[in-house]
């Protein structure tokens, strides 16, 4: 019976161990198999130079080269000009192409009002002292002729010496005037102009009978040419003040203004 049990028993033992040495012979072969080490083959680095301190402090105590200052504003570049008020930059652009350079529409339309004044004195018949306004709307056909209508408006003041007048009689006469007119303006010469006017006023003027010596006043119409010069000086692209002087073509006792005529002027641009 032992003799049949034993060789039962190793093959048993046989059995249960074969899966195990499998295993084992599986996991063994898996591995892989462990790196040779290898040596450093690559030349040896450079060494760090040290700088000495002697050295060191040489580099230190070398003085800094000196750096020239820039060069002032106001001095021009080669390209460009010197900067100034038109120009704060110092570049020039091409003529014509900045702003205030562009031309300006024309406005057509103007408003025109003047102020005269007039003496005239004579030892014939003493003295006449005028004061005018007169409105007018002006148009500009370019920028340099402009023709327009208006009214005016004079008043005048005269003195009769005595050995003029009838004993008893007034020594001085106030007429008052009022008209149309028409006038015409040429600039000739940046801001001088010539100026001429005609105007036909219903007048108010003196009469004097030649046997009494009374002088009286009555109606009739004055036709009165006046030319001269002028000057203008804006004060903003629309408005400007002129100051005229005129040359009185009537200069005689029917007249209405004195001589030469005065007349200062203010323009507005409209449109």
């Amino acid at each position: 019976m032992k003799r049949t049990l034993l060789p039962w028993a190793l093959a048993g033992a046989a059995l249960f161990m074969a899966p195990a040495a499998a295993l084992a012979q599986t996991d063994t072969t898996a591995r892989p198999a462990p790196a040779k080490p290898q040596l450093n083959t690559a030349p040896p680095a450079a060494p760090v130079p040290v700088t000495p301190p002697t050295q060191q402090k040489e580099y230190e105590a070398r003085p800094a080269v000196p750096v020239p200052p820039p060069p002032p504003v106001d001095e021009p570049l080669p390209t460009q000009t010197r900067p100034n008020r038109d120009s704060p930059s110092g570049l020039e652009f091409p003529e014509g192409s900045r702003a205030s350079e562009q031309p300006k529409p024309l406005r057509k339309y103007f408003l025109y009002a003047n102020f005269g004044l007039g003496y005239n004195g004579s030892s014939a018949y003493g003295s006449q002292f005028s004061a005018s306004i007169a409105p007018a709307i002006g148009y500009r056909i370019n920028e340099r002729f402009a023709v327009g209508p208006g009214i005016s408006y004079a008043f005048n003041n005269y003195s009769i010496p005595a050995q003029f007048r009838a004993p008893g009689t007034p020594s001085s006469y106030q007429t008052n005037n009022i008209g149309l007119k028409g006038f015409a303006q040429f600039i000739f010469y940046k801001d001088f102009f010539m100026h001429g006017e005609y105007e036909v006023t219903r007048a108010e003027v003196l009469f004097q009978d030649q046997n009494t010596g009374v002088i009286s006043t009555g109606k009739i119409t004055v036709n009165t040419p006046l030319a001269g010069v002028g000057y203008r000086s804006r004060f903003s692209d629309r408005a400007a003040a002129d100051i005229v002087v005129l040359y009185n073509f009537n200069d005689g006792l029917d007249d209405i203004y004195g001589q030469p005529v005065i007349r200062f002027s203010f323009l507005f641009d409209l449109k």
